[in-house]
């Protein structure tokens, strides 16, 4: 400790997390009553609060190795490290589906708050991030290297949490205090890169700030923000992230951008990698990004505000889950699945006109006697037609996605509706599910369980379903597909095979095309439309087969 009389100019607070840092200095001489007052108003730039200074450089630490981060990551739960901080990995139990090699290896997550597995192959370098703080530390290494900030020093004291939090006798070490080179906001920066600074410690300035070191701190951070800002757009609204949500790929967006892009085509605007999230309609497994929402919230704060106002102005804080649609009442259709159709009535003309004079799209939804049609429905976009002279057309189409009506209303003879996107849950969950259902299930000769159509009763065989490996659901389908082409059946014709094609080895598509040839009920193919998840989908389909083989249809 210092010879010299000081004054202790303390950090600790009950909670680290950080405050807004919209400004970070205030005019009071009284430093107390600045303490205590600059929670509950802003604050100019002539002065800033020492609990702001290291609500900064916490900004920058890893939570797990306390180090500035390095190579960030961000996890599938929304929680940042450095890549080197990520658990050991092992070998996935109970996933068979998607079953790609970047999905085999996981990990459980180092936040106690979260302890969920997270695959690996979820766990992209967080580009914005890396980007951000590498622009915050060479920002920071060249006010240290600075004139200025030779002729300034500052005596720094470390609290861990116990202590800074009025508990010293929980404390688990002695206080350590350090001299180092450099204004306030520089020198706690140096504590964490020396690695003696943890990330829930708190400090304690020595002596009180002068006018020099004041204007130098307050001319540092405001160097700092202005740097980073530049890393903080979005790159398809080209505007400060709004509820940023990062992909597995490593790349950030506002949450409502990211679904309006991933209504249209399922890849990253980036990298043009296939993604799998829903960040609206299932917003619990695409969560924010934690510490890209804290610095945003922390610097630009009254910015933010006006992102929030804006989003709200322009409707996109639901992500465009509702749309307005024209509505064909006919058939069922299936995403990714061709629909051919014969266009005569002259209401449907008009709307298949004005579909070609738009994006090319409009509804499809089954005919249901007494209500008029069914709530669930396919999303349909024409990729051919052919007119006649009298009129009449005919028009190819392909499934994009699936839908419920939520209103409607009628349009010059035909539907139009409003409606609300179906998506399936994201691979993550998937997984989850399957790890779940497949967990307890009894294992029998040689540790695995064959399913088969003759040997077994149908309530043995439905509770077999629901234990299945989702691969062994799809075998089981594929297998059944495969002996009936051996027996030359009516409905798997040469012509059905070249309307839909062959039979899929994707199980995320097998069930919509299973549905187009097996002859079942469409009742039955309807239930297909209202699933989140392609395991789901599967079972129904293993269903199907079941009756076929009792021969009850």
């Amino acid at each position: 400790m210092s010879s010299v009389q000081t004054t202790e100019v303390s950090t600790a607070n009950n909670n680290p997390a950080p405050t807004s840092l919209s400004s970070l200095s205030s005019n009071r001489t009284d430093e107390k009553q600045q303490q205590q007052s600059h929670h509950d108003a802003p604050v100019d730039q002539n002065r800033l609060f020492p609990d702001q200074l290291r609500q900064v450089v916490r900004l920058t630490q890893c939570p797990i190795c306390s180090s500035p981060l390095r190579d960030p990551l961000t996890l599938p739960c929304g929680r940042s490290l450095c890549r080197t901080c990520i658990p050991s990995s092992y070998l996935r139990t109970s996933i068979s589906y998607p079953a790609t090699a970047n999905r085999l290896q996981g990990f459980q997550c180092p936040f106690a708050d979260c302890a969920k597995e997270h695959a690996l192959g979820d766990c992209s370098p967080d580009v914005t991030l890396r980007k951000a703080l590498a622009v915050v530390d060479a920002e920071l290494e060249r006010a240290r290297a600075s004139p200025l900030a030779e002729d300034l020093s500052t005596h720094v004291v470390i609290k861990d949490q116990w202590e800074a939090t009025g508990v010293p006798s929980l404390r688990g070490v002695e206080t350590t205090s350090r001299l180092l080179q450099g204004g306030r906001l520089v020198a706690t920066f140096s504590l964490a890169q020396k690695g003696e600074l943890k990330y829930n410690d708190e400090v304690t300035y020595m002596s009180p700030v002068t006018p020099d070191q004041a204007a130098f701190d307050s001319s540092v951070l405001t160097t700092v923000k202005d740097a980073v800002r530049s890393e903080m757009d979005c790159q398809v609204c080209y505007a400060l992230y709004y509820d940023p949500v990062t992909t597995p790929c490593g790349h950030t967006f506002c949450r409502s951008c990211l679904q309006r892009v991933l209504d249209h085509a399922r890849y990253c605007p980036v990298c043009r990698r296939v993604l799998s999230v829903e960040p609206v309609v299932y917003r619990e497994e695409c969560p924010t990004n934690q510490l890209l929402a804290r610095i945003i919230a922390s610097f630009w704060a009254d910015l933010l505000e006006a992102r929030r106002q804006a989003v709200i102005a322009e409707g996109l804080s639901d992500g465009a889950e509702n749309y307005d649609i024209a509505v064909f009442i006919c058939t069922l259709s299936f995403p990714s699945m061709p629909t051919f159709l014969h266009v005569f009535e002259p209401r449907y003309r008009l709307m298949i006109r004005r579909a070609l004079e738009g994006d090319r799209t409009f509804g499809m939804v089954l005919y249901q006697q007494g209500r008029g049609f069914r709530e669930l429905g396919t999303l349909l976009r024409i990729v051919n037609v052919e007119f006649f002279p009298d009129g009449r057309s005919l028009i190819e189409t392909v499934g994009v996605s699936r839908f419920r009506i939520v209103e409607h209303s009628t349009l010059d003879g035909y539907t139009v509706a409003k409606i609300q996107k179906i998506n399936d849950v994201s691979i993550a969950a998937e997984e989850e599910l399957e790890a779940l259902e497949t967990r307890n299930r009894r294992r029998e000769v040689g540790g695995t369980t064959t399913m088969t159509t003759t040997t077994t009763a149908a309530g043995e065989m439905n509770g077999e379903i629901e234990s299945a490996a989702t691969s062994e659901l799809m075998e089981f389908g594929v297998d059944f597909v495969r002996r009936m082409r051996e027996q030359s059946v009516g409905w798997l014709t040469t012509r059905m095979l070249a309307i839909y094609g062959e039979c899929p080895s994707d199980p995320a598509l097998f069930p919509w095309w299973f549905a187009n040839v097996l002859p079942v009920k469409d009742s039955e193919k309807y239930r297909l439309l209202g699933t989140t998840t392609v395991r789901e989908r599967l079972k129904i389909c293993c269903e199907w087969v079941l009756e076929w083989e009792r021969n009850t249809w």
